[in-house]
């Protein structure tokens, strides 16, 4: 390790023990990347997410609380309609006699169930094929959910529902701008059949349904915008990191802590996923043009080159801004990306940056290549060194 690196950790290790936490040092600290050692990002994220306030003495309460309510939503949602769990302290009556599968009433638990059900296929295919470039979301968690998981209750997994459930889930093959291949170039094709997944000895659950269980929760806690395909590629990153914590305590509560840090993130960028905002000015239509105005603004001869050959940038920027660029790199490469876009301020307005200067950082390819060369840079961008496309993003912020 080097005594940069080191005086890095330090300088985090300073502002993170104080009993108030100098946001505006954080971030300016953050910005530049945090460092793995320790569990710094871990804590990091959740304060810049306002998961973890800026008063450390009241981590533990609010981490018990949060923790415990996440227990709750459990106990609440991930539970058949008309099974009594009165060993587990959750009181409900037998509806069998009132309510059935067939009950057209659309305040039916059964009718709630069945729709809940088209939702978690969704989401059942989206979640097993995470991040297959790497076998982590594959592998079996250190700390399953044993309120789950414990042969003593009736608790039923999501994932015994999708195999049990006789729907058939449709394929997705275009987002709602009509563009086509949301599946990531760098990443390899996952497995195409459930039965291709390694089944886990009973007991044990994997990583990808745990993110399973997070997006299911919240598309029930939000009934408003549910479900939308690539939600799981913002919770992978989040997952990922709070579930690798060299701190146990801490990581065994990662599905907690993820859900709630996934939460307050899709309170930011939730109108990204939300169709009928497309076209207005807090919607992805308006962040993708304002991409466009950027490099009009930063590199005019790019610019028209891209409106010469009638580029648009929903043809690519649609996916990099939605999905906060998680599909263009490998998983590293993203969460040093995230720790800049967590730690700016004025987030997101450094992604439209960031997709600006990605542009730029090919621009002779682009002046060269004619529509299907350019549309295939775009859509499998060329350069895998973030930093050097970060720092071109914040020459591109100072420039201003």
């Amino acid at each position: 390790m080097s005594s940069l690196h080191k005086s890095r950790i330090a300088d985090f290790q300073d502002v993170l023990k104080e009993p108030t936490i100098a946001l505006e040092k954080l971030r300016e600290l953050s910005f530049s990347g945090i460092p793995c050692e320790g569990g710094l990002r871990c804590l990091c994220w959740k304060i810049l997410l306002n998961y973890l306030p800026l008063e450390r003495d009241s981590w533990t309460s609010i981490l018990a609380k949060q923790r415990e309510l996440y227990s709750q939503f459990l106990r609440e949602m991930i539970i058949q309609p008309g099974i009594a769990k009165a060993n587990m302290g959750v009181s409900r009556e037998d509806v069998t006699f009132e309510d059935h599968p067939l009950n057209p009433n659309p305040d039916s638990r059964w009718n709630t169930y069945f729709k809940d059900n088209e939702v978690l296929l969704q989401i059942d295919k989206d979640v097993r094929r995470l991040c297959p470039d790497i076998s982590f979301f594959q592998r079996a968690t250190e700390y399953p959910c044993l309120l789950i998981l414990d042969p003593q209750n009736e608790f039923e997994t999501l994932r015994k529902r999708v195999e049990q459930t006789t729907l058939k889930s449709q394929t997705v093959a275009r987002n709602r701008s009509g563009v086509t291949n949301m599946s990531s170039p760098h990443k390899s094709l996952a497995p195409s059949s459930v039965n291709e997944y390694q089944v886990l000895p009973s007991g044990c659950e994997a990583h990808w349904e745990v993110v399973e269980r997070i997006l299911f929760i919240y598309a029930k806690l939000n009934p408003g915008i549910a479900y939308v395909q690539g939600m799981n590629e913002i919770v992978g990153p989040l997952y990922y990191t709070f579930a690798t914590d060299p701190n146990n305590e801490w990581k065994e509560h990662a599905e907690a802590d993820t859900f709630f840090c996934f939460t307050n993130l899709m309170a930011e960028i939730r109108d990204n996923f939300i169709k009928s905002l497309d076209d207005s000015q807090c919607g992805i239509t308006y962040k993708m043009e304002k991409v466009y105005s950027t490099l009009k603004d930063k590199d005019m001869e790019l610019y028209l080159k891209l409106q010469e050959q009638n580029i648009k940038p929903q043809f690519f920027a649609f996916r990099w801004l939605t999905l906060l660029l998680s599909q263009e790199f490998l998983l590293p490469d993203v969460i040093r990306i995230w720790d800049s876009l967590f730690a700016d301020d004025n987030r997101f307005d450094f992604l439209l940056l960031v997709c600006c200067a990605m542009l730029i950082l090919i621009r002779e390819q682009l002046l060269e290549g004619d529509f299907t060369i350019n549309m295939r840079l775009l859509q499998d961008y060329p350069i895998t060194d973030v930093c050097q496309i970060l720092q071109k993003a914040k020459e591109l912020q100072d420039s201003k």
